[in-house]
């Protein structure tokens, strides 16, 4: 379980991008997971990388253009600084529930968390009861890949940015990303998300995932049957907005390798897109 519990820790920070929904009119973009962006005064390109966060090993993949891009970047920003101790300390806090689940639930949501945890994790809502809703649904995320060798985009990013001691930094803090999460679900819709989380859904986003199809990330991770058009705002139009005004003093200094859910990148209100409004010149490396 302690083993169970780390692993879990190192999902809920970066699950958000997997579970947003509500169809949104978004702008056609070419398959691609990398984006260089330019000009606006730049001195030298950033880059954008979409992650899945986490997959199953065989299906883990780093092409060589993003291996080009990232040794030509001078810094690492994540949505959140992983490296940073004080972020960890943070999750560890924010991962168990501020009251257990068998208080903050009514008894019918209860009931159907426990089928849901049954089906899917072998685990009862007696044994999460201390957790936090968000640790729950990052247990069952992780089960719906079906393999027990799960690798980590960022972590990966994180390690070989050490061996390069290049500094790592972040776009929001955990704080920021419970809350965050707290004002985007009711108890209710967190239950219905979590019912509709199944591997046939994890393999479509993981089969995209792969093609680079960022229009169809995008499709997958706004659908509507998850959750409301209230949802996908707070989790993703409000952060992606709130990214794009910090990134231009981030990417003034360095040339940056931004690495977050690729989910972040389509639709009208995606990073690239508000990128491209703010008047710089972002562009698919295909190759």
């Amino acid at each position: 379980m302690k083993n169970l519990f780390k692993s879990v820790l190192t999902v809920i920070a970066i699950i958000f991008s997997l579970s947003t929904q509500a169809q949104t009119k978004s702008p056609k973009l070419e398959n691609s997971l990398l984006w260089e962006v330019s000009g606006n005064g730049l001195s030298k390109p950033s880059y954008l990388y979409g992650t899945i966060h986490m997959i199953c090993g065989g299906d883990y993949f780093l092409s060589e253009k993003t291996k080009k891009a990232f040794e030509a970047s001078n810094k690492l920003v994540l949505e959140i600084n992983f490296a940073d101790p004080n972020e960890m300390t943070e999750m560890q806090k924010m991962a168990m529930g501020k009251e257990p689940l068998s208080k903050k639930l009514i008894p019918e949501e209860l009931t159907r968390l426990d089928a849901i945890l049954k089906k899917t994790t072998g685990m009862t809502v007696q044994q999460v009861d201390s957790f936090s809703l968000l640790t729950v649904m990052s247990l069952i995320s992780m089960k719906t890949f079906g393999c027990t060798d799960l690798k980590f985009y960022e972590m990966d990013f994180i390690e070989q940015t050490k061996k390069r001691n290049i500094e790592i930094g972040g776009l929001e803090t955990v704080k920021s990303q419970f809350e965050m999460f707290e004002n985007a679900y009711s108890n209710d819709e967190m239950i219905s998300m979590l019912a509709e989380s199944t591997p046939e859904e994890t393999a479509k986003l993981v089969a995209a995932y792969k093609s680079e199809n960022i229009g169809g990330l995008y499709a997958i991770s706004t659908d509507e049957k998850f959750t409301s058009e209230k949802t996908k705002k707070i989790i993703l139009d409000n952060r992606n907005n709130n990214w794009v005004k910090n990134m231009p003093e981030i990417m003034k200094k360095e040339s940056v390798f931004f690495a977050f859910g690729a989910a972040h990148l389509g639709g009208e209100e995606g990073v690239i897109n508000l990128l491209r409004k703010s008047g710089y010149s972002v562009k698919p490396i295909l190759n």
